[in-house]
């Protein structure tokens, strides 16, 4: 099954299968160290759903909610 990052729920993990963004926000993704293959798990969610904080390759990051909507993830 395959949702965006922003529709997981704090716990929630999967595989990181592709980016909806081109260009410019592909590479901010990307630079940010997710790439498609990663593991990703949803460590919180802020009450009102931005931001969001993620755990991918054993750092926490936090991301805004309009970023995690153009992040796909293979549930398995």
């Amino acid at each position: 099954m395959i949702k965006t990052l922003d529709n997981l729920k704090q716990g929630e993990n999967g595989i990181i299968s592709a980016f909806k963004g081109k260009g410019e926000v592909r590479k901010h993704l990307m630079e940010m160290g997710l790439v498609r293959g990663s593991d990703i798990k949803v460590e919180r969610v802020a009450p009102l759903g931005d931001p969001i904080e993620v755990k991918i390759k054993g750092y926490s990051l936090s991301l805004r909610k309009e970023d995690a909507k153009k992040i796909e993830i293979e549930i398995s």
